[in-house]
């Protein structure tokens, strides 16, 4: 513990040189607006920048890169509360009671609550990643294909049992983005599939242009349809702050959500986007009043924003400590250090320690940059909604466009933004519950992947998954959470039963 605690001391020594100081500023602002803009990301936010770190000392290029990480998982709650936008894929779940609590005259609080939720949970997730993180990227270690796939099938079983409505309609979405989840080169075996002979589907279907047309562009039209479009807020200083009972109904789903975001958020995959939505399931089910989520219920946004940043956090661990990127992002990363010549893994703490205590520290600043920047800020994003909507949804619309063809310049992504909004517009106005879309097409091609490799390993032997242990538990868990799911439904059907007297013993 003296060692962590001197090695804390010399990097807060090089946190707090000026200039990496204003780097991190910098990375934190830039991340800010990256997430805010539907379509970008840390992802492309990270590579736009990467060049520009070239010729910087190696602690302030992964300062800089870092804070324009974290960044954008505070920036894309902005979106998703005040617009029903999702600024970036992990920040869909926001949308949800978000926006909710928008149309009540509650943005102030939604986004006051996910700043502090998100400082909070980054705070946590840099404590477990200077105490935790040789245990924890030991344990990571220990995921092979099987027990991925026991994990993303626990992932499926978590959306059963969340399903506030009819779990038929909530699975049956999930089998709807799965299915768009298949479209596009086939990673086992490089043939391209249902792409209909479009050479710009052979990446599949990303989840940018589905987002936003699922949530953004169906809003457009629900409320273009409507004939009295909403009201203009006009919030006061009052209705900024949030409430003793929102900080109360908030401190729980905070703490929850930094610890499952945090633990999940160590293992390879999309790991800031599943925590979201694990995390507003168990907030969910766990609620006294299940019936206010959907409906502007602030747990629903404190728990997958503190989720999602905490997870970002995590990913660090097995970055750092092994060198092994769990994301797309996390290997950007890599590419930057390396740049530089320092091979990150079990030996950067020993050959560098500056660089791994001054990343830690300045992780601890940015948070309060970001915490700073975004709390004050709070009353300039709710004024956005001043703009008469004649004039906010054609900008929104114009934006969220040029968000998705930036993304890999591709006209095919804005058509499948657009036919996702009409298809969105179509299943509310229908009563689906549309987030299972976005997460089955995140999941898919990655269960698919790992089930495979699971059964090259075993020669085709689904015996595989029961003999790994962390396989086991994961899938007894999984299935403990469909039973559990079911129950409400078999209990339906022994009433149907005793009313027509099936269950009567016979004469």
């Amino acid at each position: 513990m003296q060692e962590t605690l001197h090695g804390l001391m010399m990097g807060f020594s090089v946190a707090f040189q000026p200039e990496v100081l204003m780097y991190a500023f910098a990375g934190c602002i830039i991340g800010t607006l990256v997430g805010m803009m539907p379509g970008l990301g840390p992802l492309a936010g990270i590579s736009l920048l990467l060049p520009a770190t070239f010729g910087l000392n190696p602690i302030i290029a992964i300062v800089l890169l870092a804070g324009v990480y974290y960044g954008a998982m505070y920036g894309g709650s902005t979106t998703s509360i005040l617009m029903r936008i999702p600024g970036e894929a992990a920040s869909v779940m926001t949308c949800v009671d978000g926006y909710a609590m928008t149309q009540q005259g509650r943005a102030g609080p939604a986004l006051a609550i996910a700043a502090i939720g998100s400082f909070i949970a980054g705070t946590l997730g840099v404590v477990g990643l200077m105490l935790l993180a040789p245990t924890l990227a030991d344990f990571a270690l220990r995921f092979g294909p099987p027990e991925y796939t026991a994990l993303l099938l626990m992932g499926l079983f978590v959306l059963a049992y969340m399903s506030g409505g009819s779990m038929l309609k909530t699975l049956a979405m999930a089998v709807f983005g799965l299915l768009l989840g298949m479209i596009g080169i086939d990673a086992m075996s490089g043939y391209t599939r249902f792409n209909f002979g479009i050479i710009e589907l052979g990446d599949g279907v990303g989840i940018v242009p589905v987002a936003v047309g699922l949530f953004g562009i169906s809003e457009i039209l629900l409320t273009a349809g409507q004939p009295d479009p909403p009201k203009v807020q006009q919030p006061t200083l009052r209705e900024l702050v949030p409430s003793r009972e929102d900080l109360r109904l908030s401190v729980g789903p905070i703490l929850r959500g930094s610890l499952l975001g945090f633990m999940i958020g160590i293992i390879p995959g999309a790991a800031h986007i599943i925590s979201s939505f694990v995390s507003y399931g168990i907030e969910r089910r766990i609620s006294k009043h299940p019936e206010r989520f959907g409906k502007g219920a602030i747990e629903g946004v404190a728990g997958p924003e503190s989720a999602n940043n905490a997870a970002a956090t995590g990913a660090f661990v097995p970055m750092l400590a092994l060198g092994i990127p769990t994301s797309p992002v996390t290997a950007v990363m890599i590419a930057a250090i390396m740049v530089h010549g320092i091979l990150p893994g079990p030996m950067l703490i020993q050959q560098q320690p500056d660089l791994f205590w001054g990343f830690v520290a300045s992780m601890y600043v940015g948070n309060v940059v970001l915490l700073v920047l975004n709390l004050p800020m709070v009353g300039l994003f709710v004024n956005l909604l001043r703009i008469p909507y004649a004039y906010l949804y054609p900008c929104i619309l114009a934006f969220c466009i040029l968000g998705c063809y930036s993304v890999s310049n591709s006209m095919i992504d804005v058509w499948i933004m657009l036919g996702m909004g009409g298809i969105g517009y179509v299943l509310r106005k229908l009563a689906f519950d549309l987030a299972p879309v976005a997460l089955g097409l995140v999941l898919g091609p990655m269960l698919e992947l790992s089930l495979r490799q699971s059964l090259a390993l075993s020669g085709g032997t689904y015996g595989i998954f029961l003999e790994r242990p962390i396989a086991v538990v994961m899938l007894a868990l999984g299935l403990l959470l469909l039973l559990l799911a079911l129950r409400p439904l078999l209990l339906k059907s022994r009433d149907w039963r005793s009313k027509v007297g099936l269950d009567e013993p016979a004469a």
